[in-house]
């Protein structure tokens, strides 16, 4: 059911204002995903019309920028590491753990060019403390990537496999990885019994560290 706002007098909703399409539009994308929020679905939300909340967004790029922007300026800037490896493991893993609780937003700033100006300390601290340990500044964008990648691709998988599970949809169980790897694949075969327990293991806080150490060490042959 939409949020009802209340009536004003002569039976009129109120006047709309900006806050208020934010607030609607996040209750949305928390709920039902980016692919079901438009400017239709969003006055049946605020009760409205949808040609009035152009009068106060553009399109729904610019409604996920904002969006975007109201969350990333909520995010407490938390005091950092001296040293360069754990300051990049660190706001890696706070970078990780805060999209996995919005999963919403992995999917927006995957299919586009959208970000939010305010949530940029994240990759200014990570680039900066890959230079800080070592590494020009290409080097230290190509290590801010290859985490962006590590973070988006696992938070990504997670949440297709968690609405395949909602589908009920039919998937390779554990009896079905182990009569496929019995005697052509023997390692997978040693742990086909727990395949499917392994595979949705949330490792992040061990493949984080390693992969920042992985990284570092190869820009940064001692």
């Amino acid at each position: 059911m939409p949020a009802q706002q209340p009536r004003a007098k002569g039976g009129r909703p109120p006047r709309l204002t900006v806050a208020a399409i934010i607030a609607a539009a996040d209750r949305i994308l928390a709920a039902e995903g980016p692919e079901k929020l438009s400017m239709r679905r969003l006055a049946s939300e605020l009760d409205s019309a949808p040609m009035a909340l152009y009068h106060h967004v553009r399109d729904k790029d610019q409604l996920l920028l904002l969006v975007l922007e109201k969350h990333a300026e909520q995010i407490s800037r938390p005091e950092l590491p001296a040293d360069p490896s754990e300051r990049l493991t660190a706001v890696a893993l706070l970078l990780y753990e805060l999209l996995a609780e919005r999963a919403w937003i992995v999917e927006v700033l995957t299919t586009g060019d959208l970000f939010a100006p305010a949530a940029l300390w994240f990759v200014d601290e990570m680039i900066g403390a890959a230079v800080d340990a070592g590494c020009t500044p290409e080097q230290g964008v190509a290590v801010y990537r290859a985490i962006w990648s590590y973070i988006v691709g696992s938070l990504i998988i997670q949440v297709n496999s968690a609405r395949r599970r909602e589908r009920a949809a039919p998937v390779y169980d554990d009896a079905a990885v182990a009569e496929l790897a019995t005697g052509r694949y023997p390692h997978i075969a040693a742990v086909a019994d727990r395949w499917t327990e392994l595979g949705t293991r949330d490792t992040h806080r061990a493949g984080l560290p390693a992969i920042v150490a992985g990284l570092l060490a190869g820009y940064t042959p001692r």
